[in-house]
Parts: C-alpha cells; sequence; structure tokens
C-alpha cells in the first residue's frame, strides 16, 4: 500500500509535533500548515489523501477553509479539530460534509484511528474479508463431505449468498471465481440431494420434511388471520435470496424483520409453485379440482396463473377460515398497476384482513434479459443484475407501498414462487413437437436427455405433477444446465447462454425466503 498524504492545517501547529511524529512514525507523510489560506494552496499544488483542519484558526477559519477544500476537491476527505463542543458547529461542520470530527484535547492514538478508519479501512476490512471468507470456503467444503439436511442447506445458501453481496463490495480481492466455483460444486451436491430426497418430502409432511409451497399460507399467513392481524401477503415472482438481501437494508428503518425459508416445489416455475402457494395444493391435486388450470395455453401468467384469487380463496374456505371481509387480490404487472396499489393500498388494507400481491417485475427482468442486449451490457454479471434489482427496488412504487404499510396496523408476509439461476452450460434435448418450450424443465413423450445434467420424472404422479395425457413424462435441469434442440444448436446455445432462467433444480430456484415485516411505526 502506497504512502497516504496528510496535510494537516492548525495555527497552533507547532504544539502539535509530537501527534505528527506519531504518525509519520506509523507510515503517513504529513505537511503541516498554520493557516487555512496555505492548506488551500498546498491542496491545489500537491496530491494529498487526506486534511486535518482545525475549526478555529486565526485568519481563514476552518469552516471557510472546508467550503473551499469541498469546492475544488469534493472527494478529498476531511477530518475537523475543534474545541467547541457545541452541537450547532457540528451539525454545521457535517453538512458541509467532513467525515470525522474531534473534539480539542486529542492524543496522538483518536488522530490515528481517525487516520486509519477514512485512509484505510477498506484495506483492513478487505484483509479481514479475505482471511473469513477462506474459512467458510473451508468450512463449506468440509460439510459437502458430509450428510446434510434440508435446514443445512438453508444455511450453506444464505453463507453463499451473503458472501457474493460482502463481494460485490471488495471485488479487487480476487476472490469471485473461488466463490463461483464454490457455487456451482454446491449445486451439484444440492440436486444429489434434491433427487435423493424430494419424494419423501412429497409425502412425508411431517416436521422432518422442510416447508414447501403447499405449506406457505398455512404456516404464515393463517396464523396471523387467527390472531385477528390484518396480512399483506406479497409473492414477488422470480425473487432470489441474494437480492432480498439487497433489498433488506432498505426496509430497515421502517421494519422488524423475521426470516424463515422453504423450498420451492419442482418444476421450479410459476404455473407449479405459485398455484401452489395460492391453493395449498400440488399440481396433481390441482388438476383433479380445477381441471381447466391445465387444459390449455402457454406457461404464462395470462393462462394457467389467471385463477390465483380463486384458489386462495378455495384453501382459505378448505381449512375453514373465514373472512368476515372481501379478500383483495392485485396482480402487478405493469407501472400503472403498481401506482394505482400505491394510491389505493392504505384503504385495501383497511377495508380487509387479507390483501394478497403479486408482482411480476423480477420475473420480466430475468426474462428481457435473454431478449435485450441493453439489459444485458447494463447487468454482464450476478453483481450487475444484484444491483439493477436494487436500484429498481429503491426507487419502485413497490418500497413505497412498503413504506406505507409500515405505519398501519398489519403484517406482511413477503416470499417468491422460485427463483432463477444463471444459466451457462447447454445440454441437448430430443423431443417430439408437442414437448413444452421450457429451457429448464421439459414435459412431453419420449424426451431423451444427459441423464447426468437432468432429474427424469418417468411417472409424473411421482412428483405430484399433472399428467396432462398419457404417456407424458417430465424432464428437470440441475445446476445450472438448460435444454436445447438438435436443430440450430449452436445458435440457440449462445443466445441463451448467461441467461436467468428457471424450472430447474438449484439451490437459487429452490431455497426461497418467507419474510415477516412487523412496521416500526
Amino acid at each position: 500500500m502506497s504512502t497516504k498524504k496528510i496535510i494537516w492545517a492548525d495555527d497552533e501547529i507547532e504544539l502539535l509535533k509530537p501527534h505528527i511524529l506519531f504518525l509519520q512514525q506509523r507510515g503517513y507523510d504529513v505537511t503541516p500548515v498554520t493557516n487555512g489560506e496555505d492548506a488551500v494552496t498546498h491542496i491545489h499544488s500537491g496530491k494529498y489523501d487526506l486534511v486535518l483542519l482545525d475549526e478555529m484558526m486565526s485568519g481563514k477559519d476552518g469552516l471557510t477553509t472546508l467550503e473551499e477544500i469541498k469546492e475544488s476537491h469534493p472527494a478529498l476527505p476531511v477530518i475537523m479539530i475543534t474545541k467547541s463542543e457545541e452541537e450547532k458547529l457540528m451539525d454545521d461542520a457535517i453538512g458541509r460534509k467532513i467525515d470525522f470530527y474531534l473534539t480539542k484535547p486529542v492524543n496522538p492514538s483518536q488522530i490515528l484511528m481517525a487516520c486509519k478508519q477514512i485512509l484505510e479501512s477498506r484495506h483492513i476490512t478487505g484483509q479481514k474479508i479475505s482471511k473469513d471468507y477462506i474459512q467458510e470456503f473451508n468450512k463449506i467444503s468440509m460439510q459437502l463431505m458430509e450428510p446434510l439436511s434440508y435446514k443445512d442447506w438453508y444455511d450453506i445458501h444464505l453463507s453463499l449468498s451473503q458472501w457474493e453481496l460482502e463481494l460485490d463490495e471488495f471485488a479487487d480481492l480476487g476472490l469471485r471465481q473461488t466463490l463461483e466455483d464454490q457455487k456451482q460444486a454446491c449445486n451439484v451436491e444440492f440436486g444429489k440431494f434434491v433427487e435423493r430426497n424430494y419424494q419423501t418430502w412429497l409425502n412425508d409432511r411431517s416436521d422432518t420434511s422442510p416447508e414447501l409451497s403447499i405449506d406457505i399460507v398455512k404456516k404464515h399467513v393463517f396464523p396471523k388471520i387467527a390472531a385477528k392481524k390484518r396480512v399483506v401477503f406479497l409473492v414477488i415472482d422470480c425473487l432470489r435470496l441474494d437480492q432480498w438481501l439487497g433489498f433488506e437494508p432498505m426496509l430497515y428503518p421502517y421494519f422488524k424483520i423475521n426470516k424463515n425459508y422453504y423450498y420451492s416445489i419442482l418444476p421450479t416455475a410459476t404455473p407449479y409453485s405459485r398455484n401452489a402457494i395460492f391453493s395449498g395444493m400440488f399440481p396433481i391435486d390441482i388438476e383433479r379440482k380445477f381441471p381447466e388450470i391445465w387444459t390449455k395455453g402457454e406457461e404464462d401468467d395470462s393462462s394457467r396463473n389467471r385463477f390465483e384469487k380463486e384458489l386462495l380463496e378455495y384453501q382459505l374456505k378448505a381449512h375453514h377460515v373465514p373472512l368476515e371481509t372481501e379478500l383483495k387480490f392485485v396482480k402487478i404487472l405493469t407501472m400503472d398497476a403498481a401506482k394505482n396499489l400505491e394510491g389505493n393500498i392504505v384503504s385495501y388494507v383497511e377495508s380487509s384482513e387479507v390483501t394478497a400481491i403479486v408482482l411480476n417485475f423480477l420475473d420480466i427482468l430475468a426474462h428481457s434479459r435473454s431478449d435485450s442486449t441493453v439489459i444485458k451490457e447494463i447487468a454482464p454479471n450476478e453483481a450487475a443484475y444484484r444491483s439493477l434489482s436494487n436500484a429498481w427496488f429503491n426507487h419502485s412504487p413497490m418500497f413505497e407501498i412498503l413504506k406505507r404499510l409500515s405505519k398501519l396496523d398489519c403484517t406482511i408476509i413477503v416470499t417468491s414462487d422460485h427463483g432463477s439461476i444463471r444459466s451457462l452450460h447447454a445440454t441437448q434435448v430430443i423431443g417430439d413437437k408437442e414437448t413444452s418450450t421450457s429451457l429448464r424443465y421439459k414435459y412431453g413423450k419420449n424426451i431423451k436427455a444427459n441423464p447426468k445434467h437432468a432429474v427424469f420424472v418417468k411417472n409424473p404422479a411421482d412428483y405430484k405433477l399433472p399428467a396432462r395425457g398419457v404417456n407424458m413424462h417430465y424432464i428437470i435441469a440441475k445446476e445450472d444446465y438448460y435444454f436445447i434442440y438438435p436443430t440450430n444448436y449452436h445458435y440457440y446455445q449462445n443466445y441463451y447462454k448467461d441467461s436467468f432462467q428457471h424450472g430447474g433444480i438449484s439451490l437459487e430456484e429452490m431455497i426461497m425466503p418467507v419474510i415477516e415485516l412487523e412496521g416500526k411505526k
């Protein structure tokens, strides 16, 4: 690390020689000056990393000097040192964008700590992060060699997601590829884990199995209704855990936050997982009770997810959870719909025990990235994709809606139906013209693919999936594979490579957060 240059302006600088010597002994290059004019002149003619500035100097005082420094060098950090403890003076200095504030008398250690905080905190933090990540890397690597429970995978996924956000801030540490490789190794083992245990989870609904999509309303919404709490149930389509962790700090000033997790059912796609959330039923049972959902239409929100309100009403009735007021159900597909909800959210919540909201922006963003070169250039990697998601949320009507809800007497349950994975490896699939078009899962007759890259479901009932006719079966992609037909294979391989897809088996797609928000009011 290069020597940091400090300029120290104080009209009693001779008395500070011990402090200056103390800093020099610790590797800092300190230039002492006795007035504001000299400080500004030196800063204009030289390159400095930090200014130590006395507030009560004769001639040009500290605040005036500060203003001139910030006009010409707005990014240059300044530590203000003053004899006064007057709060107004502190507020004035802070308002003019000082970086640190010390009150005289100061000792050398205080000065050193303030300088380190500004000049070396990133370097020191980076060293600590590197050390901590290597320890966590070794811990997870050891875990992958042992039998793991579904709760262990919650912890691993949370740890990986937290490290992703940490390394977004410290990309220069050179640990990004190591983390990506570890995520890949984890998804290989997670795919094996799910393949071994998934059918057991479907049939054993005891506490030894994880919460699944069908459990969310029963476990998280019903108890609030029973406790006479007004509930806002928000399902953000295609929300990943790492994205939520990016949103969460923005909500700290407004909410107490409690976080749990569940496993999305397979395929991790909207027609299956979201219908399961709202109905409390597996797709095979939805097919039996509501056959019209599966009879026609593509895999999108305008077809097989058009009955979500009715499915939620059915679940409430089936579990004898009567509402005294009408259920409010809003699906947000456009900015106009979001703005309309922002204007009406208070009246909705005050007039209904349950307000259910489906927000589709992140799913639209994930799919749009495949087709838009602009979005792909803005978000060329996962760090940039998270940053784009954060920027959207920070300026979205949804954030404003949540802030308004924080002032009301209600509980907000936030979750997602599934996540998405950055798909980097193509694998060939063969099927007839009736085979579905999804990239991470397919259903049809006589589908063939590499068994190393996919789970084959020959009998849909084994995975509690709709039969869709005779001899239909499913394949579900593992890790980050995506299915491509032999025709124009290389074209579509390149077209969909590095796109965010869902429907398969991965930590990012299956392990979903369930967040309870209570307003701090």
